[in-house]
């Protein structure tokens, strides 16, 4: 009754009856990989409840003092405020270790999630007309979330965080013309310098949160006004759409989807360490830390700058550093071909119509091949990434294996795509034969069914011998005379 009165006084209103009973009535696709999408949508809610108990006592300052706290083997010694404060979070805010190592997780499993929504939009085509802007929309996401990750694990202040940071502001002064320019606007000048934490933390709480806000919003607002994709099916056409009405079924898939999240992402808050700053320690230029790795969404760019052979170019009066050709350029080669995707397979395949039907991957084994060869030739820069903790866990030489490393960036992503290509012919040719083999017994157990029906509807029909002279004298019980008199003629026609 309540329920009743508050939806007739909104609708008297605002009219929105409607509205709401249309968007009740909206269908989702019922396929579990469409709700990787939903996975970093929760994730980045999770990220902003967390953030914002995180931001009530953490202080973005590189000013010195001395350490009190409750950490007994740093007191007495010089931090800076923001590695106090994130201390001071993780050992003496109630539930402050559990809030900050949860949204640390929510980061990696954020970008994890954008990561594999984008690859299966890619495997499948999605990003065929009408769907380029969308396709545009989710790589800005993904850049995005690379940067403010990077701005996020670099506020701590701590040497795991700090050598971090000094890395990243190499790899902008390694930009020609720009680089220097670029390092002054989003660090402050040369790293460390008393600007570089507050620019950073305004804009990891600020300015790249409510673009990836109004992004995701734009995002969302263009899959509702474009019809969904659906994989292929009976009754699935670019027309027609097979799923689940938005209430109640999509609604509650999507609540518990939410829940499941929200209890991994506290239950490894919980029970996963990660990023103990206590033990790192405060940063400090003058130190280096053995092993240090940044999260696995930049392992990759790591990796490449490890196994990438140190030569500098010179053109002119310009120098461009070692850094430039695995840290830009080669992450910039990257993004661009895979922004200009959907227009350059346009180009191509020459296909102009709208596309709501996916293609399975093994339908484009070209395609296919050549992502998996890109994911190949990631994962091997991310194993380079940690090659020194990798040469020590097996008890190797880090030389060796660097070397092993710089062969199957090159080797592996072939045979991968080789290995992909024969996949998807094979499997594409076992479907067609299988299809092939589905439509023969369709067309036999229908003729069969015609053929039964017939014999079922067919009166019997008695054939007698053939006699000379004339028709036979009686026409026995139960035949039909046209019938008798049909035989009787071909008996004659047959013995003149």
């Amino acid at each position: 009754m309540i329920t009743k009165r508050v939806s007739r006084f909104i609708d008297s209103r605002l009219g929105a009856a409607k509205f709401v009973r249309s968007a009740m009535n909206h269908v989702f696709p019922d396929h579990w990989s469409f709700m990787l999408g939903e996975v970093a949508l929760y994730c980045f809610v999770i990220l902003v409840i967390t953030g914002t108990y995180l931001a009530l006592f953490f202080h973005a300052s590189s000013e010195k003092v001395f350490y009190h706290g409750s950490y007994a083997p740093l007191v007495g010694q010089k931090v800076s405020v923001a590695f106090r404060s994130m201390l001071h979070i993780s050992l003496d805010v109630p539930a402050g270790l559990l809030i900050r190592q949860m949204h640390h997780w929510a980061a990696d499993i954020f970008l994890w999630a954008i990561v594999a929504h984008l690859a299966r939009i890619f495997f499948t085509a999605a990003y065929r007309k009408p769907r380029e802007l969308n396709w545009l929309v989710g790589m800005t996401l993904l850049v995005l979330a690379l940067v403010n990750g990077f701005f996020g694990y670099s506020l701590a202040d701590d040497l795991l965080s700090g050598t971090g940071l000094r890395v990243g502001y190499s790899i902008m002064l390694s930009i020609p013309v720009v680089g220097p320019w670029l390092a002054y606007l989003f660090m402050g000048g040369t790293v460390p310098n008393p600007e570089t934490l507050p620019r950073m933390y305004s804009m990891h709480i600020f300015l790249v949160p409510a673009l990836i806000a109004g992004l995701l919003v734009l995002h969302l607002g263009m899959i509702w006004r474009q019809m969904h994709t659906n994989y292929p099916g009976p009754k699935r056409t670019n027309r027609t759409i097979v799923g689940s009405r938005l209430w109640p079924t999509y609604t509650a898939k999507s609540i518990g989807l939410l829940l499941l999240v929200f209890g991994a992402v506290a239950a490894l808050g919980a029970f996963a360490q990660i990023d103990p700053v206590w033990i790192y320690g405060p940063y400090d230029p003058s130190a280096t830390m053995a092993g240090a790795q940044p999260d696995w969404y930049l392992g990759w760019v790591e990796g490449a700058m490890r196994l990438s052979p140190g030569t500098n170019l010179r053109l002119g009066h310009w120098l461009i550093p070692e850094l430039f050709f695995p840290a830009v350029l080669m992450p910039s080669l990257v993004f661009l071909t895979l922004y200009l995707w959907p227009f350059l397979e346009k180009l191509f395949s020459k296909d102009e119509g709208d596309q709501n039907v996916l293609r399975m991957p093994y339908e484009q084994p070209v395609k296919t091949a050549l992502g998996v060869a890109v994911f190949t030739f990631m994962l091997v820069l991310l194993t380079g990434g940690a090659d020194d903790i990798i040469s020590v866990s097996l008890g190797t030489s880090v030389v060796e294996l660097r070397t092993i490393l710089r062969i199957l960036v090159f080797v592996a992503p072939v045979c991968a795509a080789g290995a992909a290509y024969l996949v998807c012919v094979r499997l594409r040719s076992s479907r067609a034969a299988s299809a092939a083999l589905t439509e023969q017994l369709a067309g036999l157990e229908e003729r069969r069914q015609v053929a039964h029906a017939l014999r079922e509807d067919e009166e019997p029909l008695l054939l007698l011998p053939a006699v000379s002279g004339g028709a036979p004298d009686a026409v026995p019980d139960g035949v039909q005379q046209s019938k008798l008199h049909a035989a009787w003629k071909m008996s004659e026609s047959d013995n003149p």
